[in-house]
């Protein structure tokens, strides 16, 4: 029997509602669909929330969240869904997790995420910073790039930031490469790091150069061998012959030493140093950034062995006369300070001229920011 058109849209309707209806309650009805989490307050407060109804005890744990590096406890309310206010929180960004009985899992209702060597953390971002918010200006784009390290016989990845209107132009750039801290990978200035925010909002304000940024990947895997300097070497030849290589191959970059910058924080603060001084012919600009030269890690001052491999080249008026900035800092409270006091010390008496500046706060990506926030304006002017 033919129905028309409206009577059989009608029965359609009356035979698949109710299945609609009882889908809907069921997944409504369920605290985990339920959940905001993180939620962010007009007073900068943040509320997270996770539905764990089996857990016996849930703590939220963020190692740059203030007061909160050994992790926090939640309470449990009504469904199995435990939640934790914090804050006011100062603007930035912030990596958290939770623990559920001691095992760490991400924020399953929070799609921002952030990458370190081994690990993955969740992301929260609190408004409220001129300088690294996401704001009404022209962005630039930020591509992870696979190549081959004839160095290292592998597969690697790094991330590279072009200024806003780079796709259009055929201008080159002067290139500026950002190095990541231990345990951390080369996707971590872009996300925690929010480098490539830093420099669209520096550039639109017409305090920095539109640059190439270049973040590789800091950790390598080597042969173990009796050489203590196997990692350091081999990031330096995959750094050296593989990746400068390929940026100057495939972006419009000068390839100078006076459009050439090199800065890394921790890790990647000692790595500047070792490829930066034993290669000063090619960098113009050199950032530290809570670091020093951390050879002999046991005690405060650099060993004589970074003196000696760089004997000639710390003596080389020539080079150091092409050194345009020699930037260093560091947070009072940071384990590495005392590091970073010596490190300075042993330039200064090799007659480098020298900027350094000790900040409030330790060894986290709140001092990180401003760094590269106070850092990228010098380059290239």
């Amino acid at each position: 029997m033919k129905y028309p058109r409206n009577q059989t849209v009608a029965i359609l309707l009356a035979a698949f509602l109710p299945m609609i209806s009882v889908m809907a309650q069921s997944r409504g009805g369920s605290p985990e669909n339920q959940l905001v989490s993180p939620e962010l307050s007009p007073d900068r407060q943040i509320t997270f929330r996770i539905h764990a109804p089996k857990a016996e005890a849930v703590k939220l744990s963020g190692p740059d969240i203030p007061g909160n590096g050994k992790g926090a406890s939640m309470t449990q309310g009504t469904n199995g869904v435990w939640e934790l206010t914090i804050g006011p929180i100062d603007p930035g960004a912030y990596r958290y997790e939770f623990s559920l009985d001691g095992v760490p899992v991400v924020d399953h209702q929070n799609p921002a995420t952030s990458g370190s060597r081994n690990h993955v953390w969740s992301l929260v971002v609190v408004p409220g910073s001129d300088f690294m918010d996401t704001r009404q200006v022209p962005h630039g784009a930020v591509a992870a790039v696979t190549y081959y390290s004839t160095s290292l016989q592998c597969f690697r990845r790094l991330h590279v930031y072009t200024p806003p209107g780079y796709e259009k132009g055929k201008s080159k750039f002067p290139v500026f490469y950002l190095l990541h801290g231990s345990g951390d990978c080369d996707e971590a200035w872009t996300s925690v790091g929010r480098a490539g925010f830093i420099l669209d909002n520096l550039v639109a304000a017409g305090k920095a150069k539109p640059m190439i940024v270049v973040m590789p990947a800091g950790h390598v895997e080597f042969a173990r061998t009796e050489n203590p300097r196997g990692a350091a070497d081999a990031f330096a030849n995959d750094f050296l012959n593989d990746i400068m290589p390929l940026v100057e191959r495939n972006y419009r970059v000068y390839p100078d030493r006076a459009h050439r910058a090199i800065a890394g924080l921790s890790m990647g603060g000692a790595q500047t140093l070792d490829i930066g001084i034993s290669h000063l012919d090619q960098f113009a600009y050199l950032g530290v950034f809570s670091s020093g030269v951390l050879e002999g890690m046991r005690g405060p001052a650099p060993k004589p062995a970074f003196e000696e491999r760089n004997r000639q080249i710390l003596a080389d008026a020539r080079l150091k006369k092409g050194l345009k900035l020699f930037w260093f800092a560091t947070g009072k409270d940071d384990f590495l300070v005392q590091k970073s006091r010596a490190t300075v010390e042993m330039f200064k008496r090799h007659d480098f001229t020298v900027i350094y500046k000790e900040t409030d706060g330790a060894h986290t990506w709140i001092n990180w920011r401003n760094y590269l926030n106070e850092f990228a304006p010098q380059l290239f002017q």
